[in-house]
């Protein structure tokens, strides 16, 4: 038997991870009826919500996101904090279906009373972030979890998207730069408040160091996420947990500067605009689909563009005009 709205409440609000879990659920169902109860619920928990310090985490494959997350995780849960991790799992183009493995690649952290750890799947969004990650992290932070990691896929430019609903952005990079310092992705680089070079130790230790030299000076000659913030270059090792405490106290330094000059309140405000427009697209999308005369129209169209016979603005154009009809 589900749990009642009252249940789910109380129990996210107690902290229980089987309640939090459920009620994280409900926000991802895509069923009318769960969808409204999914609101009621946030509704209800929002007050409660906004205390955490999100972080997003992005890197490319390998880099060791999940590595990475687990001891910096432990860190913060030995320093008191109490962790919450939505770790977005890549989902087949295919099958739908998605590894889900983040609790197995963590499993120190998974076990640790002060951390939570909620795998979810892309549903092949773009952007890295799942399609209800904005809530997942919402009910968390009703929790009580005052530090929320959103680990994600590692897309590329895209991940614009995690970086509008988070309050520090940091990017992981490998030692080596090197060349491939060229080929760095303009528009990540510009949203990141901090880039960690990860796997500084041993016989890295060196090329790391010149990473973070080349990344750092690159960083000057871009055009930082806010004013009011200077994005840095550091090192950091997880497999030897070091340089997570001066990553951390970046983090804390940037929420003082932009607490300091006013605007870390308005950049809350625009992560919930973010979200609401998030949300129109999203419905938008999900009522041009559904529309009779779309559905009508939506064959013949695909099979013209097929065919050659009308060009994709053409046909896009014949359905949005059904729709607005």
């Amino acid at each position: 038997m589900s749990p009642s709205l009252d249940q789910l409440e109380q129990g996210v609000l107690a902290a229980d991870p089987a309640l939090l879990a459920r009620a994280i659920t409900l926000t991802e169902s895509v069923r009318e009826a769960d969808r409204e109860d999914a609101q009621h619920l946030l509704q209800r928990l929002l007050p409660k919500a906004g205390g955490s310090t999100r972080i997003g985490i992005s890197g490319a494959p390998g880099v060791g996101k999940s590595t990475f997350i687990e001891a910096f995780g432990s860190m913060l849960c030995e320093q008191g904090h109490r962790v919450a991790v939505l770790a977005v799992d890549p989902s087949s183009t295919r099958s739908g279906g998605s590894i889900l493995g983040d609790k197995s690649r963590m499993a120190r952290l998974a076990q640790n009373p002060g951390a939570f750890i909620r795998p979810s799947p892309s549903a092949s969004t773009l952007g890295g972030v799942g399609r209800r990650t904005r809530e997942s992290m919402l009910l968390c932070e009703a929790a009580g979890f005052d530090v929320v990691l959103i680990e994600t896929v590692g897309v590329g430019q895209s991940e614009t998207m995690v970086a509008e609903m988070v309050d520090f952005f940091l990017l992981l990079m490998q030692p080596g730069a090197g060349d491939e310092l060229q080929g760095i992705k303009r528009g990540i680089v510009e949203l990141a408040d901090c880039i960690a070079i990860n796997k500084a130790d041993g016989a890295n230790l060196p090329m790391a160091r010149e990473a973070a030299q080349q990344y750092g000076a690159a960083l000057r000659y871009l055009t930082p996420r806010s004013e009011h913030w200077t994005p840095q270059a550091v090192m950091v090792s997880a497999k030897e947990e070091s340089g997570l405490d001066e990553l951390w106290s970046l983090v804390e330094e940037h929420r003082q500067a932009l607490t300091s000059a006013g605007v870390f309140d308005s950049l809350r405000t625009r992560q919930l605009l973010q979200w609401m427009w998030s949300q129109i697209d999203e419905q938008l999308r999900v009522s041009f689909r559904a529309h009779p005369e779309v559905q009508s129209l939506l064959a013949e169209s695909e099979a013209a563009v097929q065919r050659g016979d009308a060009t994709p603005a053409q046909a896009a154009a014949v359905l949005l005009r059904a729709f607005r009809q």
